[in-house]
């Protein structure tokens, strides 16, 4: 299953993450646009590859074991229904959208130089799709244990995303990243739905 060849790759860089450092946090996190100094990594910058390679970095273990946990409970079922090409499709096009909207973010609209690390982006896009094929489904936060229907559970994360991104709560985290995730698993779910 792609859903596992994926927790598994994400756990592998992880232990090499912790191993090496910010040897990888320089050249594989997302920069923002240009060249600049990052105290303790050096000279730092965008480079094409970091659409990709950005979305298996962790910024800690619980950053890793949320995203893994939340790529497991939806990715399976998701995949199941999708097979592994499609999800692994729509899986990737949810990174690569997330780390463009997040790209601009940071290069056009934020003053701060950080990086972007994390498989957020894929996993909101997962989850858009979950919340797309299964609409009924009934899905129960863990706090508060509140039952909700997928789509409403989708519909409310969603909201809470733009309006934390755009109010700037929650500092650190890539609101607008994790909507670009869920707009590229959008759009990859329409076309096919178009193509049928």
């Amino acid at each position: 299953m792609i859903t596992n060849l994926l927790i598994l790759a994400n756990i592998a860089v992880y232990v090499l993450q912790a191993q090496q450092g910010d040897a990888i946090i320089g050249p594989y996190a997302l920069w923002p646009l240009g060249r600049y100094r990052a105290p303790g990594i050096g000279i730092v910058g965008f480079h094409p590859r970091q659409i990709i390679t950005s979305a298996f970095l962790h910024a800690n273990v619980q950053h890793l074991a949320l995203n893994m946990f939340a790529l497991w409970t939806f990715g399976r079922e998701v995949e199941r229904v999708l097979g592994a090409r499609r999800f692994l499709t729509l899986y990737t096009a949810a990174i690569v959208t997330a780390a463009l909207v997040q790209l601009f973010v940071v290069s056009f609209v934020s003053a701060g130089r950080f990086p972007t690390i994390g498989a957020s982006g894929g996993v909101f896009g997962v989850l858009l799709a979950f919340g797309m094929i299964f609409p009924r489904r009934v899905v129960t936060l863990l706090f508060p244990p509140i039952p909700m229907p997928a789509w409403l559970f989708v519909a409310g994360y969603g909201f809470i995303e733009l309006a934390s991104g755009v109010l700037g709560t929650q500092a650190g985290v890539a609101h607008f990243a994790h909507l670009g995730g869920m707009l590229g698993a959008y759009q990859v779910l329409r076309r096919w739905r178009r193509r049928r």
